[in-house]
């Protein structure tokens, strides 16, 4: 079953390696990161901008990662990045330059 996410936020992951990379996402998500963090599957995750305005990018982009990816049990063994397509890439820059990130 897909999820039925409402995206209303904007994060800062730094993965592993330290290359970090911003994702649009929402409480629980980041309830998720955090819990990642802990467990060392990914460095950091950090909250840089709450209840982001609902543009059609947005609503674009909460579509794609619904129809996706699935919230993540509280026992998951990994952490799994939301891949974009170019596509939802450009939407993700278009987002972060409406909120002023990128």
């Amino acid at each position: 079953m897909k999820s039925n996410e409402t995206l209303n936020l904007i994060e800062e992951i730094t993965r592993k390696d330290g290359t970090k990379y911003y994702e649009i996402s929402n409480i629980p998500q980041n309830g998720r990161a955090e819990l990642a963090a802990v467990r060392g599957f990914i460095e950091s995750v950090r909250i840089l901008q709450l209840n982001i305005p609902r543009s059609s990018s947005l609503i674009k982009y909460e579509k794609y990662i619904n129809e996706n990816f699935e919230m993540p049990a509280e026992d998951f063994d990994h952490f799994e990045e939301w891949i974009k397509t170019p596509e939802m890439q450009e939407v993700v820059n278009t987002i972060l330059r409406e909120n002023h990130i990128a």
